[in-house]
C-alpha cells in the first residue's frame, strides 16, 4: 500500500518554531520516524512538505490512482482552506488528519479544521507519534 503523507507550513522549520510546543526534533527527524514506521507496517510512504496552498491541493490531486492513502497534516492551512478540503474530497482516497499539538486545546481559530471534514480519522497532540497512529489506522483500513 502506497500512502502519501503531507506537510503543510512551517512543518520544515520543526525544532526551531515554537519548541516548547512542537518539541526540539527537526522535520528531517519527522522524515525518518515517519518512513521508520511506514516500514514496519508494510507500506510504502512518500513525504511532502509545501509552505503553499496551490502545491498541497496540486499534490493531493495528484495522488489520485497512484496512492491508497494520505496523511495530512494541513497545519495552518487546516483552518482556513477549503481549497484543500475540496481537493481531498475530490480524489477520494481515505485520508487521515494529524496534528504535532491539540489545535482545539489552543487559540479559538484553531478549532476548526476544514481539511478533517473530508478525512477518515484524525490523530492530534501526540507529537510524532500520531504520523504511526494514522499510517497503523489507514493500514488497517485499507486492509478491510
Amino acid at each position: 500500500m502506497r500512502i502519501l503523507v503531507i506537510n503543510g507550513p512551517n512543518l520544515n522549520l520543526l525544532g526551531l518554531r515554537e519548541p516548547e510546543l512542537y518539541g526540539k526534533r527537526d522535520y528531517a527527524a519527522l522524515c525518518d520516524y515517519v518512513n521508520q514506521q511506514a516500514a514496519e507496517l508494510g507500506l510504502e510512504a512518500e513525504l511532502f512538505q509545501s509552505n503553499h496552498e496551490g502545491a498541497i491541493v496540486d499534490r493531493i490531486q495528484e495522488a489520485y490512482g497512484r496512492f491508497d492513502g494520505i496523511v495530512i497534516n494541513p497545519a495552518a492551512y487546516t483552518h482556513t482552506s477549503v481549497a484543500i478540503l475540496d481537493a481531498l474530497k475530490a480524489v477520494g482516497l481515505p485520508a487521515v488528519e494529524v496534528h504535532l499539538t491539540e489545535p482545539r486545546e489552543r487559540e479559538d481559530f484553531r478549532r476548526v479544521s476544514y481539511a478533517g471534514l473530508a478525512c477518515t480519522a484524525r490523530f492530534a497532540g501526540q507529537g510524532f507519534d500520531g504520523y504511526g497512529q494514522a499510517l497503523a489506522f489507514l493500514a488497517g483500513y485499507l486492509s478491510e
